[in-house]
């Protein structure tokens, strides 16, 4: 190593010395010694961090003393053997720092800068250390409240339009971690019996126009607003576009008799005597508002068939009896693999009940034993098709008028169409789960309690990124995620620019000179 090199590097650190000592002499200072915690904090906090910054600049300048002249050829087979050096802006967590570079150029073609390959630096003005803190906390709070939170905790200024855009590539590599964690399949296998449990649900999320679906696009553009200040019902349904949920988690068998269902249903059983409910593991949750329910849905699947590659357990599809949702769970099924389909037991008990308000009265507790002897009667094993065709005849006799008529009808037609999916005796029995509480969880914290705040209109790339970075928190994968982000940010970003998507090492070990 030569002279001048060693001037550099012993020159690089010198400006964070002078600020340590500065900072020690007023942490010695009789004003501070006189003030009270919370000053003091404040100081170390705001002053440690520009200490930080300037170690962090310190380190790229050392870096940029040592870069070595390398060979570079591009992916595009061209030789770049010009060379000046540059610097780049990259805003982190501490502040801005410049990281000099050796640029490499040949006429009619992009230069290439090595050194950013080999420190992986992110395409944008901001380092993937902001990036992480971005995506962390724009899964939780508002992209506004992100910026402002970044500001304050780093110094690091980021517009909002920015922070959307970070989430945006945080996410970009959701589907790649997950599809090849299922490719290796010792990693995901479950080594048990116990049922694994699929559930589905759908939940609309408020969009800008331009990203609403054709269909409801068509619909807004047709729609008149009744007033001025607010929108009606009616019309909040044609601003929405809906994101399909998923969750897929395994269960031990828990078996109950149908009086255990309806006294927990009626919380007729203290708590003293109801059995300890086996626990949920192993539970992945996610939701798309860009991919189609299919696309989704077959996700489900091949993550099931990866837990499971030989069938050995019972599979269970929960569904609150979406027509949709079901076509495409029986596709699948026969795709796939067998699958015991369950409309939920909830979803069905509020078609008695409108049917009981209807023929007995609103809150009466005529209404309360109607349901509570065809609830028993669909539990013991009853068809669903014969309790269908007694609540028509009771429609018939009581000669009702509309709107009870459709609500009595709509319950029979109900359980009538669904009713292949009710044999709740068997389920039971078997330990199966037959509600759908976990998904309509999910519905609520993994979409509802960020995505449906007041005001809030999302882009499709924005929601569809949220959901995703939602999703790895909610199932325990982040950290995983943003190891393999971090590998394809370097593949795609520097590696694939490069001849044989080999990057050359401008910081091989310098030749010691003897």
């Amino acid at each position: 190593m030569g002279a001048a090199e060693r001037v550099q590097e012993v020159d690089a650190f010198v400006a964070p010395r002078v600020q340590l000592a500065a900072m020690e002499k007023r942490l010695s200072s009789p004003e501070l010694m006189s003030a009270e915690h919370s000053e003091i904090e404040s100081y170390v906090i705001g002053e440690g961090r520009e200490l930080q910054r300037l170690l962090l600049q310190a380190h790229m300048e050392l870096r940029a003393a040592r870069e070595a002249r390398v060979a570079v050829t591009g992916a595009d087979g061209v030789r770049r053997t010009t060379t000046r050096d540059s610097t780049r802006p990259v805003m982190t967590l501490v502040g801005e720092v410049g990281v000099g570079r050796v640029a490499y150029q040949a006429r009619d073609v992009a230069g290439l800068h090595p050194m950013d390959a080999s420190l992986n630096l992110a395409p944008t003005l901001y380092s993937h250390g902001v990036e992480r803190f971005v995506a962390e906390n724009a899964a939780v709070l508002s992209f506004d409240d992100v910026r402002h939170a970044l500001l304050k905790q780093s110094g690091a200024r980021v517009p909002k339009r920015q922070v959307e855009e970070l989430s945006v590539r945080a996410a970009a590599d959701f589907e790649t971690f997950y599809a090849e964690r299922r490719a290796a399949n010792d990693d995901i296998i479950e080594r048990t019996r116990d049922p694994l449990v699929m559930t589905f649900d759908g939940k609309g999320i408020v969009m800008v126009p331009e990203d609403l679906r054709p269909a409801t696009k068509k619909a807004a553009q047709k729609s008149v607003r009744k007033l001025a200040t607010r929108l009606t019902k009616g019309e909040k349904r044609n601003r929405k576009r809906m994101a399909q949920v998923a969750a897929i988690y395994t269960v031990p068998r828990y078996v109950r008799e149908p009086l255990d269902i309806l006294a927990d249903l009626e919380g007729s059983r203290a708590d003293a005597d109801r059995p300890e409910r086996p626990k949920v593991r192993n539970k992945r949750v996610w939701a798309s508002v860009e991919r189609e329910p299919e696309a989704v849905i077959e996700e489900t699947f091949l993550e099931a068939r990866a837990r499971d590659p030989k069938h050995m357990r019972q599979w269970v599809a929960l569904i609150d009896g979406n027509k949709d949702q079901l076509a495409i769970l029986r596709a699948m099924a026969e795709k796939h693999g067998p699958v015991r389909i369950v409309v939920d037991l909830i979803h069905v008990l509020e078609y008695l009940w409108r049917a009981a308000h209807a023929l007995c009265g609103d809150g009466t507790t005529q209404a309360e034993a109607w349901v509570h002897k065809r609830l028993l009667s669909l539990l013991n094993g009853e068809p669903a098709a014969k309790i269908a065709t007694a609540i028509r005849r009771a429609a018939r006799i009581a000669n009702l008028a509309e709107p009870a008529l459709t609500a009595v009808v709509g319950a029979a037609d109900y359980l009538r169409t669904y009713g292949r999916y009710m044999h709740y005796d068997e389920a039971i029995a078997q330990g199966l789960p037959i509600a759908t509480g976990v998904i309509e969880g999910v519905c609520r914290y993994l979409v509802k309690d960020r995505m449906d705040r007041g005001g809030a209109r999302w882009t499709l790339a924005g929601a569809e990124a949220v959901l995703r970075l939602r999703a790895l928190r909610a199932s325990g994968d982040f950290d995983a995620y943003w190891q393999l982000h971090l590998r394809e940010e370097l593949r795609r970003n520097h590696a694939e620019r490069y001849a044989d998507s080999s990057p050359p090492d401008p910081m091989r070990p310098l030749r010691r000179v003897k």
